[in-house]
C-alpha cells in the first residue's frame, strides 16, 4: 500500500486535512503538541487505498524534541511515497523553512497551501504558479476546514507517487560550505546510516547532536569536523541564513502583502484576552463559567435521565433474576456489584459530556492557546517552561496524553518537571467522585467547588514545579515559542466528535477496568463464606481495616473509604464504583448520595476530595511515566510522592477545619 505522509507546522491545519482525507475522528487542537505521535488512516481514491500518516506538527526537522525526531525519522526511514507539506498561507515565510529541509532530504513533496480564505482576509495575494516554479514542487491551494481543494491535492499527490520526480535542492550555502558538503559526502560513502548522504553532511555542519552521535563511529568525519574549529559555528549560522535567503527570494517573486497589516478580529480580541494584567483573570472567569454551565446543563437539566435508566435497569434485572430463581450470590453480584458499582460511575456521563463539550469549544476557537500564552509569565517566575501549561491543559482530559504531550519540550529539565506535575491536573476520571460529594453536601455551589478543586490542582502543580526546578532539576529553561492561531468559529462536528471520543473512552473504562475491579472486590466482599456481605468481617473489610488508620488523621478512616481509594489506583472512576458497592443498602433507598451523607460530613467530604485530587495517579499514568522516562525509579516516584502531598494537605484541611469548628 502506498503511503502519504502529512507534515507541517503546528496550527497549519494539518490534522484537519488528515481528518478530511481519512474521515478519521482524530482530535484537532489549536496548540503545538496535540499530535505527539504519528496517526494513521486510510484514503480510498479511484479504487486504490492509500495509507495516510499524520506526523507531529513541527517547525523544523532537527532533533531538539521528540516530535521533530518522530517526523524526521519517519520521512527518511519510513520511506513514504510522497510527503504532503501543509503550509499556512498566512505565515508562508515561516512555514517554508520546514519545506527547505524537506528539499534537502530529496523526498517527493506536494505543498498544500492551506487557509487560503484567511490569507484573502488579510489581503495576501499568492501566485501559485510562480511559487511552484520557484520551489520546484507542485503547490495546491486548500481550505481544509471547508473541504476546498482536496480533490486536486489528492490527484497531485497520487501523480507524484507514480512519477519519477527528481526533487532538487536549489539552496546554495555559499562556495565554502558547498565544497565542505561534497567532502563530507565523500567521507560518508561507506556509511550505513539510512539518511541521504548530502543531508547528513548538512546536519553535521549544523551541529545536529543526534546526527553527530550517530557519526561517532566515522572517525574521518569526526576528525574533519574537528579540523573546522571556529568555522563550524559560522557554517551553522550561514546555513540557516541561506535557507531564509532562499525563502525570501521565493516570497518576493510569488507573494504580495498589503503595505499596512490588516487589523483582524483576532487582533482586536487578543488586545483584551492576552493583556498583561487581564489575561489570567479572564482565563479564571472563563473556566469558572464553564464549570457553572456544566452543572446547570449536565446536572440540573440532564442529570436525572441516566440515573433513571440505571435505576430502572436495576429494578427490571432484579425482578427478572428473582423470577428465574437465581441464587442470592448472583443477584447480589449483578445488582449490588455490577449495576450498583459500574452504574454509580455511568450515572455521571451527562455532566462529563457537558464539561468536555465546553472545553472542546474553547479549544476549537483557539482560546486555549491564549491560556498557555497568558500563563507563560507566571510559569517563568516559577522556573517552568511556558509549554508546560499546554501539557497541563491536556491533562484535564486525561493525564496519560498530558504526560505524552511533554515530548514537545526540548529541554530534558523542562520535560521531566512537566511530566512529574501533570498528575495533579484533575482528569475526567476524577469528576464522578467530586460530583457524588458535591451532590451530597455542596449542590448549590457545585460549579464553584469544582472550579476550586481544579484551581488547587494547578496551584499544587506549580508549587511542586518550582521546588523541582530548584532541587532535582536545576538549570535554565529553554525559550518559549508559541503560535497563536486566529480565532475561528468552532466546528460543531469536530467538538462533538472530540467529546464523544472522550466519553466513549470513559465508558470503555467503566465496562472493562472498572468492571474487573468491581468483580474482584465483590468477591473479596462476600468471602470468607458465612460472613455478612460488605461487612468489616469480609476479606474486603479486613483489607480496608488494615489501611484505614493511614487516613484517620484526614477524617475518613473508615474501611469503606480506604478500600475505595485503594481501588482508585487501578482507575480513578473505581472509587465511586466501590463506594456504590460497599454502601449498598446503608440507608433507605440505597442511593449512594444518601449513604455518603450518613457517613461523611462537609469537612470530611472536602478532605476526601483533596485526597482524590492529589493522591497516587492511576496505573495507566504510572505505566506511561515508566514508558516515557524508561525508568522504574521515576514510575515509583510518581506513585509515592503525590500520595504524600495529598495526605499532608488532607490532614491539614481536616485538622484545621476541626479546630475552627467545621
Amino acid at each position: 500500500m502506498n503511503t502519504i505522509a502529512l507534515v507541517g507546522n503546528p496550527n497549519s491545519g494539518k490534522t484537519t486535512l488528515f481528518n478530511v482525507l481519512t474521515g478519521s475522528n482524530q482530535h484537532v487542537g489549536n496548540w503545538p503538541g496535540v499530535t505527539v505521535e504519528k496517526k494513521e488512516g486510510k484514503l480510498k481514491f479511484n479504487g486504490t487505498v492509500y495509507n495516510i500518516v499524520d506526523l507531529p506538527g513541527t517547525y523544523s526537522l532537527g532533533a531538539f524534541s521528540e516530535d521533530e525526531k518522530v517526523a524526521r525519522d519517519f520521512i527518511v526511514k519510513g520511506n513514504p511515497d510522497v510527503v504532503i507539506n501543509v503550509v499556512d498561507a498566512t505565515n508562508i515565510e515561516r512555514n517554508l523553512y520546514l519545506t527547505t529541509q524537506l528539499l534537502e532530504m530529496g523526498v517527493k513533496v506536494v505543498i498544500a497551501l492551506n487557509m487560503m480564505d484567511e490569507a484573502k482576509l488579510k489581503k495576501i495575494e499568492i501566485n501559485l504558479e510562480d511559487l511552484s516554479k520557484a520551489i520546484g514542487v507542485p503547490v495546491v491551494a486548500t481550505i481544509a476546514a471547508k473541504r476546498q481543494g482536496i480533490e486536486e491535492l489528492i490527484e497531485k499527490a497520487v501523480n507524484a507517487i507514480n512519477e519519477d520526480l527528481s526533487i532538487e535542492n536549489k539552496i546554495s550555502y555559499g562556495e565554502d560550505i558547498d565544497k565542505e558538503i561534497e567532502i563530507l559526502k565523500d567521507l560518508l560513502k561507506d556509511s550505513t546510516l539510512e539518511y541521504p548522504k548530502d543531508w547528513i553532511a548538512i546536519k553535521a555542519l549544523e551541529g545536529d547532536k543526534d546526527i553527530l552521535d550517530q557519526l561517532e563511529a566515522k572517525k574521518e568525519v569526526k576528525e574533519r569536523l574537528i579540523s573546522l574549529g571556529d568555522k563550524a559555528i559560522d557554517y551553522e549560522l550561514e546555513i540557516v541564513d541561506r535557507r531564509y535567503d532562499f525563502i525570501g527570494k521565493i516570497v518576493s517573486k510569488s507573494v504580495k502583502k498589503p503595505k499596512e497589516s490588516v487589523v483582524t478580529i483576532t487582533d482586536k480580541i487578543d488586545k483584551i484576552v492576552t493583556n498583561k494584567y487581564l489575561g489570567i483573570p479572564i482565563f479564571a472567569i472563563i473556566m469558572y463559567l464553564v464549570f457553572q454551565f456544566t452543572f446547570v446543563i449536565g446536572s440540573d437539566m440532564l442529570g436525572g435521565i441516566v440515573e433513571g435508566w440505571i435505576e430502572s435497569l436495576g429494578n427490571v434485572t432484579s425482578d427478572l433474576l428473582v423470577n428465574l430463581q437465581a441464587p442470592d450470590w448472583l443477584i447480589s453480584f449483578i445488582i449490588d456489584g455490577v449495576i450498583g458499582g459500574v452504574g454509580a460511575v455511568v450515572v455521571f456521563v451527562p455532566l462529563i459530556m457537558t464539561l468536555y463539550f465546553f472545553l472542546g469549544i474553547l479549544e476549537d476557537t483557539g482560546y486555549m492557546a491564549r491560556a498557555a500564552y497568558v500563563m507563560d509569565g507566571l510559569m517563568r517566575a516559577l522556573g517552568l517552561h511556558g509549554k508546560t501549561f499546554i501539557s497541563m491543559i491536556v491533562g484535564f482530559g486525561c493525564n496519560v496524553p498530558g504526560i505524552m504531550s511533554t515530548r514537545t519540550l526540548e529541554n530534558k529539565k523542562d520535560r521531566m518537571i512537566a511530566l512529574l506535575i501533570n498528575p495533579f491536573m484533575s482528569c475526567g476520571a476524577r469528576i464522578p467522585i467530586y460530583l457524588v460529594f458535591i451532590a451530597a453536601f455542596f449542590e448549590k455551589n457545585g460549579g464553584l467547588v469544582l472550579f476550586i478543586l481544579y484551581a488547587i490542582g494547578i496551584l499544587v502543580a506549580l508549587i511542586m514545579g518550582k521546588i523541582f526546578s530548584k532541587t532535582l532539576f536545576k538549570g535554565e529553561s529553554s525559550h518559549f515559542i508559541m503560535e497563536l492561531p486566529p480565532y475561528r468559529l468552532p466546528s460543531m462536528r469536530s467538538v462533538i466528535l472530540d467529546m464523544w471520543d472522550k466519553v466513549w473512552d470513559f465508558l470503555k473504562r467503566a465496562g472493562t477496568v472498572i468492571f474487573a475491579v468491581v468483580t474482584l472486590l465483590w468477591i473479596l466482599s462476600v468471602f470468607p463464606m458465612g460472613v455478612e456481605p460488605y461487612s468489616q468481617e469480609s476479606l474486603l473489610g479486613q483489607i480496608g481495616t488494615l489501611i484505614a488508620p493511614i487516613f484517620a488523621p484526614a477524617g475518613f478512616g473508615t474501611w469503606q473509604a480506604s478500600v475505595s481509594l485503594f481501588a482508585g489506583i487501578a482507575a480513578k472512576e473505581a472509587v465511586v464504583a466501590i463506594l456504590g458497592m460497599v454502601y449498598a443498602g446503608v440507608s433507605e433507598g440505597s442511593e449512594l448520595i444518601y449513604a455518603i451523607q450518613g457517613v461523611f460530613t462537609p469537612l470530611t467530604a472536602v478532605s476526601f476530595m483533596i485526597m482524590v485530587l492529589l493522591y497516587t495517579p492511576c496505573a495507566a499514568t504510572i505505566a506511561t511515566v515508566k514508558h516515557e522516562t524508561k525508568s522504574f525509579k521515576w514510575a515509583a516516584f510518581i506513585a509515592i510522592y503525590p500520595f504524600v502531598i495529598a495526605w499532608i494537605l488532607s490532614v491539614l484541611v481536616y485538622q484545621i477545619g476541626s479546630l475552627l469548628g467545621f
